[in-house]
């Protein structure tokens, strides 16, 4: 095989895939910026922002990688294929397809933290296909860097992983990918970086790539066979499917049958095809066996299907990914300020988004309501559907949403929850309090640990409800030195109910602007979440009550005029800050009668029956 330009068929001698895995903040995306640097991307002294794959703005903001990102890089006559993966729980479902388009793994690993509860995600899904894993142990330039410990507890895991003999003989490199360097010798990577002589670079690291990850295998003589992993969108030719090409040659100007096993096949022709080189799509005529490539010109086409011969198909089995654990009701915004922030306001629009959402996002379920404007939407965590619901704000959309629930399942005649696996650090004066705050929230301690850097790492099995709004809650409890990884365990019998939220709501009573004059009396009462002048309606949220019932307000009340001053007159008045809540927090903290009102500019908490007197009859009738 020969390569070729843009315009011909692009064949190449040698070809790697693999995927980047790690837990979260561990250095892959740096890593990537390392090989693309010194593969020859960039021009010399060109400036290049940090995180180069990470082009989502939201991934930026949280520094995390969301989506899966596609690049290629040359190392000699080898060509090899890079899949960036998230490190979020969250986003599982990324990185289970992305396993199928690859035959090896680098798994980098914080030389400090050592093996995280996303480490164990990623290895086990890799371990799972047989992949060949490459270990990088990254950051050993950390003061607190400790690589026989990490490199013991690697293996452990590997062991625990139920590896077999040839997983277990993984080849490990000692790296900085901030300094973009990596060596075999813990010794010669420490000197280099105390010399500041990167001349080899992360060069050891590309020769262990090519040396010890199989070439994809896949025989180009066989039926065609081009699995959808993937879809992009480009405005000027619309829908991009990308995935593997299996078996066979994948051709532009061929008919070719699409589907799925046990459906019908449809046929269609090809349009413009290309492979991954550097940063960019290369168009190309071909596209062999084992090719990581993309395809334009379907518009229907979908994650899990198969592009095979027409004459002889053999559709592939569709992905598989974890099941949703939490659900949310999407409807219409139908306030009284509806439509004044947002552009994209009606249930037609909503339904189409989530729905578009839904063939691209392979771990979101949506499905129909008895009610046409009201969509049942699942997804794995808060971030997994937070990160939905500020995707759709951005775009200007405004929706309400009810309190997350979780999936729960009947086996064997019990009602099971999903589980999750709990890493907390913290300093070692905070672990009684997280000990008991997970208790109340019916989590169990496994194991606990006290690290180099004196802190305490403790796990527990806690169920997934018993976390939502739990993040935001350890941080204050804490002040902000507690962090937390989360990653799912499975499915248990469930635990019995959670003490839920101790305070009820301040519920306007009226609509117009809120006023100094009737906050400050309010204020004595619970704590606000407003400031004078926000609009409010009936039925908004303006506050947490000091007891558990909730208190229906009138927060626009005007101080009256006297003949001693006007009602407008100055007057000292003293509020306390608003309490601010981010759409996560906001979540969490609203009960099952209320709901979140999402729009580009506001997050408004709000009861979902607005009346006053329509929700003290519902009360007075018991209706739940």
């Amino acid at each position: 095989m020969t390569a070729g330009d843009g315009s011909a068929s692009l064949f190449f001698m040698d070809l790697r895939n693999v995927a980047i895995l790690a837990h979260v903040d561990h250095g892959k995306t740096t890593l990537v910026d390392a090989f693309l640097k010194q593969t020859g991307v960039f021009r010399p002294g060109e400036q290049v922002q940090e995180c180069v794959l990470d082009s989502n703005p939201l991934e930026r903001e949280r520094g995390i990688t969301i989506l899966a990102k596609n690049t290629a890089i040359f190392h000699g006559r080898t060509k090899i294929n890079i899949v960036d993966t998230p490190g979020h729980a969250d986003f599982g479902g990324e990185v289970q397809r992305i396993m199928s388009m690859v035959d090896g793994a680098l798994l980098i690993v914080d030389a400090a933290e050592g093996p995280l509860p996303q480490t164990r995600y990623v290895l086990q899904k890799a371990l799972e296909q047989r992949l060949r894993i490459i270990v990088v142990l990254n950051k050993i330039d950390r003061p607190d860097a400790r690589p026989a410990e990490v490199i013991d507890a690697i293996l452990d895991l590997f062991i625990a992983l139920g590896a077999d003999d040839n997983q277990l003989d993984f080849p490990l490199l000692y790296a900085s990918a901030r300094a973009g360097l990596a060596h075999e010798d813990l010794d010669t990577a420490l000197a280099a970086l105390a010399a500041r002589d990167y001349s080899f670079g992360i060069t050891p690291l590309l020769d262990t790539i090519v040396r010890e990850l199989p070439p994809p295998g896949g025989d180009t003589a066989k039926p065609l066979q081009f699995l959808v992993t993937n879809l992009d969108y480009d405005d000027y030719v619309g829908r991009i499917a990308i995935g593997r090409v299996h078996n066979g040659i994948l051709r532009t100007g061929e008919t070719v049958a699409v589907g799925r096993p046990d459906e019908q096949l449809r046929p269609i022709k090809l349009g413009n095809l290309y492979v991954f080189e550097r940063l960019r799509r290369v168009a190309v005529n071909a596209a062999p066996a084992g090719e990581i490539a993309a395809i334009t010109g379907i518009s229907d086409i979908n994650i899990g299907d198969t592009l095979t011969d027409i004459e002889n198909p053999k559709p592939m089995p569709p992905l598989v990914v974890d099941e949703p654990t939490l659900t949310v009701m999407f409807r219409i915004n139908d306030c009284p300020l509806a439509g004044q922030e947002g552009s994209l306001v009606t249930s037609r629009q909503l339904r189409e988004r989530l729905w578009r959402e839904s063939r691209t996002n392979v771990a979101l379920r949506v499905e129909e309501t008895d009610n046409p404007d009201t969509f049942k939407v699942s997804g794995r965590g808060e971030l997994h559907l937070g990160i939905l619901m500020e995707t759709m704000r951005r775009e200007g959309y405004e929706f309400t949403v009810s309190k997350p629930h979780v999936v729960c399942k009947t086996i064997d005649g019990v009602l099971h929850e999903p589980l999750e696996n709990v890493s907390i650090e913290v300093p070692p004066e905070y672990t009684g309090t997280v000990m008991e705050q997970l208790g109340e929230r019916r989590g169990e301690l496994v194991n606990m640990k006290q690290l180099a850097d004196n802190t305490v790492r403790m796990e527990f099995i806690a169920p997934t409800r018993g976390l939502v709004g739990f993040a935001s809650q350890l941080l204050t409890e804490t002040k902000g030195y507690g962090v937390m990884h989360v990653t799912f365990h499975g499915w248990g019998p469930h635990r019995g109910p959670i003490p839920g939220r101790q305070n009820g709501s301040m519920v306007a009573w009226e609509a117009g602007k809120a006023t100094a004059y009737a906050l400050e009396n309010l204020q004595e009462r619970g704590e606000l979440f407003i400031k004078p002048g926000t609009d409010v309606y009936e039925g908004m949220i303006i506050g947490a009550a000091s007891r558990r019932q909730d208190l229906d307000v009138n927060c626009c009340k005007k101080r009256h005029a006297t003949n001693m001053r006007a009602s407008t007159a100055e007057i000292d008045v003293k509020l306390d800050p608003p309490r601010r809540f981010t759409l996560e927090q906001a979540l969490a903290y609203i009960a099952d009668d209320e709901m979140l009102e999402v729009t580009p500019l506001s997050l408004r908490m709000r009861k979902a029956i607005l009346s006053r007197h329509e929700r003290a009859k519902q009360a007075t009738s018991g209706a739940p």
